[in-house]
């Protein structure tokens, strides 16, 4: 029995975990997406892809990167024989460009650790270059059908509304969130998988950040947010993530050249995509820094090799 609350510091009421479940694990069944990391084709390597690059970018703009990506790399082996630079290229317009590193290297620790194949072990997987908690438990539930807490953006926010009563978690997760997401999570680990990924979709799809539809919501009924009068949220400043004139949009258009040339780019190509040269410059020191652009010679730079 998990204990809902009508709102944060109300009286608790108490809605069985077995209802949550097969409410949630209902809507999924009718609701989910078609996506290709999903279907019982996908490897867990497709899987672990689909996870990197899922972060913090909307599934519309993963699809056809995904595809390409898979196409030319199809197992680890065939990413960790390659270039990172050629990872940071085919990773085009996606953002958060680091994820090409990560994943590069995680390709090569999985060839060269794990004959080639990603590990089903969760701390083996934790143990991977740039996979963290997140990642680790997506790979183990999704791929491997194992039971873990699996906690992304989408998930919190359902359980903040649903369990706890809030509109929003805390910006980070708490001690407290995991205890409540552990006493959640069905006790047969098929069951468990599936329920993580049909909260993740839940999520993304009905319970979303801004105008959460929940007038189709399955768990309406069950909801401590919906139940205490959707109270607005009281915590600290929520800032949206601007884009336009920040270093992020100088790093994409230094590294859309690069991306583009094939080979190595004087620094007056460089210089012709933005015009604020100190902006320009603390941004391409940036790129250096985080091992997605070499420095060949003076005023020459390239994609890591």
């Amino acid at each position: 029995m998990v204990a809902i609350s009508s709102a944060p510091d109300q009286s608790r009421r108490s809605t069985p975990a077995p209802l949550l479940h097969s409410t949630v694990l209902g809507w999924y069944e009718a609701n989910a997406r078609d996506l290709p990391w999903r279907t019982a084709e996908a490897s867990p390597w497709a899987v672990m892809v689909s996870e990197f690059m899922l972060q913090q970018t909307p599934v519309k703009r993963v699809l056809p990167a995904y595809a390409a990506w898979l196409e030319r790399w199809p197992t680890p082996a065939d990413l960790a024989a390659d270039a990172p630079g050629e990872a940071v290229r085919m990773w085009g317009r996606l953002g958060y460009p680091r994820r090409a590193l990560r994943l590069h290297a995680a390709a090569v620790a999985i060839t060269e650790q794990h004959d080639g194949q990603v590990p089903e072990d969760h701390a083996a997987l934790l143990a991977l270059p740039g996979v963290g908690e997140y990642t680790a438990a997506a790979v183990a539930s999704f791929a491997y059908r194992q039971r873990h807490v699996v906690l992304d953006t989408n998930v919190r926010r359902v359980f903040a509304r649903a369990v706890t009563g809030v509109e929003f978690p805390a910006q980070a997760t708490t001690a407290a969130e995991r205890r409540a997401a552990t006493e959640l999570l069905p006790a047969a680990a098929e069951t468990a998988a599936t329920w993580a990924v049909g909260v993740m979709e839940l999520g993304a799809l009905v319970c979303t950040a801004r105008n959460p539809s929940c007038a189709e919501c399955p768990l309406i009924r069950h909801c401590a947010w919906q139940a205490a009068g959707r109270p607005p949220y009281e915590g600290p400043a929520r800032r949206g993530q601007s884009y336009e004139g920040t270093d992020r949009q100088v790093r994409g258009k230094l590294l859309a050249v690069l991306r583009e040339a094939h080979g190595e780019v004087p620094q007056a190509r460089l210089d012709a995509v933005w015009p604020e040269p100190v902006q320009r410059a603390r941004a391409l020191d940036g790129l250096v820094t985080d091992g997605l652009v070499e420095p060949v010679a003076p005023g020459v730079y390239r994609l890591p090799v």
